[in-house]
């Protein structure tokens, strides 16, 4: 009794928060999305030489390419989150961002880096998320209800940009022994696996991005590093891509977990 009037406070506070922030939620997560595309196509700009110089090495390609591949990167990442940002062709900005990730994903060989492609899964998930609120935007201005046993297009991105999302956590799990590791690895399993089922939906994905805020200005401090050490970019980039996660996680708040849920299903 205790532990359900316990969650049940929970609950309310969580309700409380998003009834105060329901106006200004969705520009803060679609500004929290975008963070990492964002930051990467203005750092591309600031190291355009040394990145250049890397890549046409690393491919032993001419100096051309690479600045093409620089180029691709700089127009597509800025061009997408100024369209996203305005909402303006939200859907081709995600097509642009999905493909950019794909070619990043082959170019630095990421498929073979199992931490960064989870992460990278995790980005298609918000992307996917993004989707899903465009084609609710859509449908309120062309009224139309699915049929009966058959799962809108918008439910299909709401569950697996869910099941994406949680890639990005499932990334910081370490697997050794210590006690505070373990705690760690249980209570972020339970929170994925609560999001996975969309049981408890947005409690569960505000304690995610509460965790989630604590481990990046706890362990990802960039500013707390010399701009000229490798560690300084390296801890911005993943600080930036965690910055976009919570961006997904907080659309999952904006727009319900979607019909494939429990939380969808106890409300029928």
């Amino acid at each position: 009794m205790g532990d359900g009037g316990l969650m049940k406070e929970a609950e309310d506070v969580a309700d409380q928060f998003l009834q105060h922030t329901k106006r200004y939620l969705p520009h803060v997560a679609r500004l929290c999305l975008v963070s990492t595309f964002l930051e990467d196509g203005i750092w591309i700009i600031f190291q355009w030489d040394s990145q250049s110089n890397y890549i046409a090495t690393s491919w032993e390609c001419w100096r051309i390419l690479s600045d093409v591949f620089l180029l691709i990167n700089v127009v597509v990442q800025l061009g997408s989150c100024v369209l996203i940002l305005s909402r303006n062709f939200v859907q081709f900005a995600c097509y642009s961002l999905f493909g950019l990730l794909a070619l990043q994903t082959l170019v630095y060989s990421i498929l073979s880096t199992p931490v960064f492609l989870m992460r990278d899964l995790a980005l298609g998930g918000c992307l996917l998320l993004l989707l899903a609120e465009c084609h609710v935007e859509n449908r309120s201005v062309f009224a139309g209800v699915p049929s009966p046993g058959q799962s809108s297009p918008k439910t299909v991105l709401q569950l697996w940009g869910r099941v994406l999302l949680v890639l990005m956590f499932m990334s910081l799990l370490h697997f050794d022994l210590s006690v505070s590791n373990v705690v760690k690895n249980l209570v972020g399993s339970a929170l994925i696996l609560l999001v996975v089922v969309g049981f408890k939906t947005k409690l569960a994905v505000l304690t995610m991005v509460v965790w989630l805020l604590f481990i990046n200005f706890t362990f990802h401090a960039f500013w707390s590093k010399s701009s000229q050490s490798s560690m300084y970019d390296e801890l911005k980039f993943d600080f930036f891509q965690t910055v976009s996660v919570i961006g997904g996680l907080l659309l999952v708040v904006v727009l319900g977990p979607g019909e494939m849920s429990i939380d969808e299903k106890k409300e029928w």
